[in-house]
């Protein structure tokens, strides 16, 4: 398991050059707008949105996990406590397909836990105006 943070950033060539030095690490995945970076140390999956107009700096954050077990654990586990939200399954989202549940605390800010069972899909879909990122309607598109 490892941690997300997923951030909005006005600039994304400056965010990752920023971001590559003070985690020595170059990014796992980059596309216009977009990059993650799959930190060993600290286990981090760092994501960032190029979103010049958010509000708010921080997108959402997460929980990658690595076995389907684990997800369908958390998921069973987050319906009996009655903070479940939207299941996806086998979604292309961030440029990875992915199974993930969502969940959104008491004041609002989105949690997910997910799992990536294709790290590059042959065909990524068209978004206009699909869930993508943040478990919201309208949200950021990645």
């Amino acid at each position: 398991m490892r941690l997300q943070l997923a951030l909005n950033v006005r600039d994304i060539d400056e965010a990752v050059d920023y971001y590559s030095k003070l985690f020595d690490c170059q990014p796992h995945k980059r596309r216009p707008g977009y990059a993650n970076f799959a930190i060993t140390q600290p286990p981090l999956k760092l994501v960032l949105f190029e979103n010049r107009d958010a509000s708010e700096r921080l997108n959402h954050l997460g929980v990658e996990v690595f076995d389907a077990d684990v997800l369908a654990n958390v998921a069973q586990r987050l319906e009996t406590a009655g903070s479940a939200g939207k299941l996806e399954f086998d979604q292309v989202c961030c440029h990875a397909a992915q199974d993930k549940i969502w969940s959104q605390e008491p004041q609002g800010l989105s949690w997910e836990w997910y799992r990536i069972t294709d790290d590059t899909p042959k065909e990524e879909p068209q978004r206009s105006g699909a869930v993508c990122c943040s478990g919201e309607q309208g949200a950021e598109m990645c």
